[in-house]
């Protein structure tokens, strides 16, 4: 009996040892993912969904897998984000492809289309098409050493905010404007001469007059940035941007190193952040509109020549970035072939929208 106690006595010793070996190895298995973002978390729909991904990641893997957010300009400026992840410089970041679009074209394409998809077609196409494979395939071709994983989306953005009246198109003549990814060529076809500025610097350089109007997102966000205090016509529908995609970049060199449990994690933790991000921003929108009215601005719907006239010079647009990159062009006529078939299901499935009022 006492053999057999002391037995027992010495598995268990030994199996405290080895527990106690593995447990450094364990230790260093954990992942922090140093993220640099583009926009403030402090913006609803648009920052505060990679905020809700870095609380959710420690709780879906029981504390291995952590992110430290860093505000925009912290570490890295949201421009320099894509090249820093690539290098290592950091092991991850937060923003919209739309910014690499003047060293990757086809990047305009998988964040936000003129009269392109809304989020349930855009994420069908990326997740159920050959979106997502070709948003890979853009940085891959591009020398780019980072894995793509779409990580919020949000549904249309106002169109414009203006000083005066837009009645016709030459009213737009002759506007500087502050206006984002491809719908800005459609603009400066129209002779608006347009400019990317941040959101924090958009209120300064209306109230100096550096610029004439803005878009920048979505009624609640704008809201955040005071545009209501300096311009007072809101314009509708959002064109340009009917839905827009963000991006989580990991370096792929980190990403390689990641289990595939740590990587469905966090995989799967952005794709739920999709239908975060969306709820959040379609549920906000709606009372800040209504409070923006009280508060003197009036917002108003594109007339059927301005929503013509912005079509026909998107058509424009794409036609010279087809002709231009091959690459744009591969994953235009993608987009293109996915929706005209999408389009049998969205003529007949969905009721017409409510009367504007």
């Amino acid at each position: 009996m006492k053999k057999f106690a002391k037995t027992v006595l010495s598995t268990a010793v030994l199996a405290g040892a080895a527990l106690s070996l593995s447990t450094p190895a364990a230790a260093g298995d954990k992942l922090l993912l140093k993220t640099p973002v583009a926009f403030g978390t402090h913006l609803p729909a648009l920052g505060s969904p990679i905020k809700w991904v870095s609380e959710q990641l420690p709780l879906m893997s029981d504390g291995d897998i952590k992110m430290k957010i860093y505000e925009p300009g912290k570490l890295v400026s949201p421009q320099e984000i894509l090249d820093a992840v690539s290098s290592g410089k950091v092991n991850s970041g937060y923003s919209t492809a739309g910014y690499w679009q003047g060293k990757l074209p086809a990047a305009a394409l998988f964040s936000a289309v003129p009269f392109g998809p809304e989020a349930g077609e855009y994420m069908a196409w990326m997740y159920y098409g050959n979106g997502l494979n070709l948003y890979q395939e853009m940085y891959d071709n591009g020398g780019y050493n980072v894995k793509v994983i779409p990580c919020a989306i949000i549904s249309p953005e106002t169109s414009g905010w203006f000083s005066k009246p837009i009645e016709k198109p030459e009213d737009l003549q002759g506007l500087n404007m502050r206006f984002f990814g491809l719908g800005a060529s459609v603009m400066e076809k129209l002779g608006v001469g347009t400019v990317q500025l941040p959101g924090g610097e958009i209120f300064g350089a209306l109230e100096k007059g550096a610029i004439d109007a803005t878009e920048f997102s979505q009624p609640a966000i704008d809201q955040r940035l005071g545009l209501h205090k300096i311009v007072k016509y809101n314009y509708f529908p959002g064109w340009h941007q009917q839905a827009t995609v963000f991006e989580l970049l990991v370096n792929k060199d980190t990403w390689k190193e990641m289990s595939e449990s740590k990587q469905a994690i966090v995989e799967n933790t952005c794709k739920a952040s999709m239908t975060n991000a969306i709820a959040e921003g379609e549920a906000m929108q709606f009372p800040v509109m209504e409070k923006a009215k009280q508060d003197g601005v009036e917002i108003r719907y594109w007339n059927q020549t301005m929503l013509d006239t912005f079509k026909t010079k998107w058509d424009e647009v794409v036609t010279e970035k087809s002709a231009a990159d091959p690459f744009f062009k591969k994953v235009w006529d993608d987009m293109s072939t996915f929706r005209q078939g999408y389009d049998l299901w969205e003529a007949n499935a969905f009721l017409p929208r409510v009367q504007k009022n």
